[in-house]
């Protein structure tokens, strides 16, 4: 699932735990990231996984490290991310943010996978408290998928749609 922040966190809360409750689990991609460079760093792992300022000192240099790991393996993060218990019936990966993230899951979950893209215009993201950053908001962590065209299912999330009609899409997309 990709969705740019701040266009998919309520939408994917509610659809775990409203309409897939205990058969689903949210997995992220960028927890392992920061878990790595906070053993790496000897950086409080916390801190990174919050909005604070100790993630936004990091953030250009997490960016570049995790470009160097997926470079050598570019499945290295997915993986990780796999790996924290994921037993749960249904999988959301709420963070996918490049083409070889998908090319992961595609070829590792055999077409067990739904890629879901939920998106809302600039304007509602900037409501929504989001300020671009440049040479973070224009780098490929950020804009890879920008140009992917094989998405299983589009919503956009911008307010004017009810959180109910985004689930039962996506629900008649996975055919549940």
């Amino acid at each position: 699932m990709r969705g740019g922040i701040p266009s998919e966190p309520d939408v994917v809360q509610y659809f775990k735990f409203c309409r897939l409750g205990e058969s689903s689990q949210i997995v992220r991609i960028s927890e392992p990231i920061k878990r790595e460079w906070s053993k790496k760093d000897n950086v409080g792992l916390q801190e990174l996984l919050s909005d604070g300022p100790l993630k936004e000192k990091y953030r250009k240099d997490m960016i570049k490290w995790g470009e160097e790991v997926r470079q050598k393996d570019y499945g290295f993060f997915c993986k990780l991310a796999m790996d924290t218990g994921t037993f749960s019936e249904t999988v959301i990966v709420s963070d996918i943010r490049r083409k070889s993230d998908i090319k992961y899951f595609k070829e590792y979950y055999n077409g067990k996978v739904l890629i879901l893209r939920i998106t809302c215009p600039e304007e509602t993201r900037i409501k929504r408290g989001w300020i671009f950053r440049q040479g973070i908001d224009d780098v490929e962590s950020e804009c890879d998928l920008d140009d992917y065209q094989d998405w299983d299912l589009i919503v956009e999330n911008n307010g004017h749609i009810d959180g109910d009609e985004i689930i039962n899409l996506i629900i008649c997309k996975l055919e549940l």
